[in-house]
């Protein structure tokens, strides 16, 4: 036990350290070595916490709360995680059942009273702006409205809004909308309000003093053939850098002349011949060097770099299997991050290569047909391969994503069925039938929101279809009653990651209260087009709502 107890400290020290992952490591070794210790659990309920882990700082909790349920802190823990799940009820009945523990306990007080207020707020709602009886004349007394009043069209948007505040997030693409916020809530969107600011102490710039040029190491002599080849390799640079491949290959060819047994002469001429399109040569004077590299024991890294460079070439002969194999070669050398980049596209070129000569639409054709009769006989997995298949064969039709995902619908396989649709409406937005069998398949994940969005984009497509019409319809009833029960509203959003995510973000959950106490700040946080998402998700959740 003397070692749980080091390492309990050592997670302790951790966890007030901010080393998360060390803490919950320490305390995990601990509770292998010690599993009805609830202090160890507690303890690490706190860290999964601390990293955004709820799901597994509930798990520890409620294992706090099992092994030792006469504790009042393993409810506190209990209680956090389930505040910060979003299950306000259980948290407050928590946090009392620990009360009931121990009534004096404060960190249990604080946290109930903090998920009471949490609870007051979000059961709150924002006013509606466009409702009101001075709607009109302010809209036209105002200079920038005043001429959209005689819009039939912005009336009907108007009225609209007064009717279904909800739809704000998706009507600020109109600009209008954010002006006539702008005049109906006071403020003036053009005005920015000057910052104060005070004078900057600039100090005088210091002197620099003057730094002592540093010694030139004597270079050492080298004998005649390579002092020359040297020379010569100098003057092959200044000719390359200046473009001037002629002049460049014949110092760089006399280099060699001089020393045939420096590899660097012979990767320098076959870069020559790289920028000039002469491939082949390239490669030939890079196995040349690869050569007297080898004999010679030259530096791997070269080496590596003539591989690379005969990879290049092949690439732009686009001989991709070659420019993979030489990349390896040079990978096999020397691993550098440049290496794997372009062994990374090859592949990829290669992969695309290969995906293009399989394509036949023909074939595509037959296939779908198969996948088509098994369908009606029920047999809807081996549809699914007919279907995959015929998408091997043609990438781009968009009908053959549909049929497979009305096979994954009828698997269950609801994700891999919404991902087909989301590929045949991307490929062919107009095509129907992609949105209506999206919009039931996200009204089977319990998504109304979003299959009311699915079918929206189909009636824009068809307004008069009578399947998007009855989804719609379905779907709105759904997503504005459940019954009337608040805790159903609640439950249906909090299942949505996307709102998890959102309540569980800091800067979300200040917006929020800011636009709580002051409607104004609406306007400010709406054109930021990533909050304005945020916040419309948030509407059609039903958490909040505009009134």
């Amino acid at each position: 036990m003397d070692k749980v107890a080091v390492l309990k400290d050592k997670g302790n020290a951790a966890l007030a350290a901010n080393k998360i992952v060390d803490a919950i490591n320490h305390y995990s070794e601990a509770i292998n070595l010690d599993p009805s210790n609830a202090v160890l659990y507690s303890n690490r309920s706190a860290a999964y916490a601390k990293s955004n882990q709820y799901d597994l700082a509930l798990q520890d909790a409620e294992k706090a709360v099992e092994i030792k349920p006469d504790w009042s802190k393993a409810y506190s823990r209990k209680g956090t995680a389930l505040a910060y799940l979003g299950r306000t009820d259980d948290a407050i009945a928590t946090y009392e059942k620990g009360l009931e523990i121990d009534p004096t306990n404060s960190q249990v007080q604080e946290g109930l009273k903090e998920v009471k207020a949490q609870k007051e707020k979000s059961s709150k709602s924002f006013p509606n702006p466009f409702s009101g009886a001075d709607v009109i004349p302010k809209l036209r007394a105002d200079p920038r409205t005043r001429a959209y009043l005689d819009d039939p069209d912005y009336l009907a948007l108007l009225a609209q809004l007064q009717m279904n505040p909800q739809s704000l997030g998706s009507k600020l693409q109109d600009p209008r909308v954010l002006t006539t916020l702008s005049v109906l809530i006071g403020i003036d969107a053009g005005a920015d309000e000057p910052m104060d600011t005070e004078p900057v102490y600039t100090p005088p710039p210091k002197k620099e003093q003057p730094k002592p040029e540093p010694k030139k190491e004597p270079e050492p002599e080298l004998p005649e053939n390579k002092r020359l080849a040297k020379g010569e390799k100098d003057q092959g640079n200044a000719a390359y850098k200046k473009k001037d491949f002629a002049n460049a290959i014949v110092h760089y060819s006399k280099a060699i002349e001089h020393d045939p047994t420096d590899i660097t002469f012979y990767n320098n001429l076959a870069a020559v011949y790289f920028e000039q399109k002469e491939y082949e040569a390239c490669i030939k004077e890079c196995e040349k060097g690869i050569e007297i590299g080898r004999e010679n024991r030259a530096d791997f890294k070269l080496i590596a770099k003539s591989f690379m460079r005969i990879g290049n070439a092949y690439r732009k002969l686009r001989d991709f299997k070659n420019a993979k194999m030489f990349y390896e070669k040079s990978m096999s050398e020397h691993r550098t991050p440049e290496i794997k980049t372009l062994l990374s596209e090859v592949e990829k070129l290669l992969r695309e290569e290969e995906q293009k000569s399989y394509i036949n639409p023909e074939l595509a054709e037959k296939e779908k047909e198969l996948g088509n009769e098994y369908f009606k006989k029920g047999d809807y997995a081996t549809a699914v391969k007919h279907y995959s298949e015929a998408i091997r064969r043609n990438p781009e039709d968009a009908k053959i994503y549909s049929n497979r995902a009305a096979c994954y619908t009828k698997l269950a396989a609801f994700d891999l069925g919404l991902k087909d649709c989301d590929k045949c409406t991307e490929l062919d937005p107009k095509f129907i039938k992609g949105w209506i069998r999206k919009g039931h398949i996200l009204q089977g994940m319990q998504q109304s929101s979003k299959a009311i969005t699915a079918f929206q984009k189909a009636l824009e497509v068809d307004p008069n279809n009578a399947e998007a019409l009855a989804g719609y319809r379905a779907c709105t009833i759904e997503n504005s009653n459940l019954d009337g029960d608040p805790e159903k509203i609640r439950q249906r959003a909090m299942a949505d990651p996307e709102v998890q995510a959102i309540l569980r973000d800091p800067a979300m959950r200040m917006i929020l209260e800011q636009m709580q106490n002051d409607p104004r700040a609406l306007q400010d946080h709406l054109k930021n087009p990533d909050i304005a998402a945020k916040i419309q998700k948030l509407l059609e959740s039903g958490l909040i709502a505009i009134r």
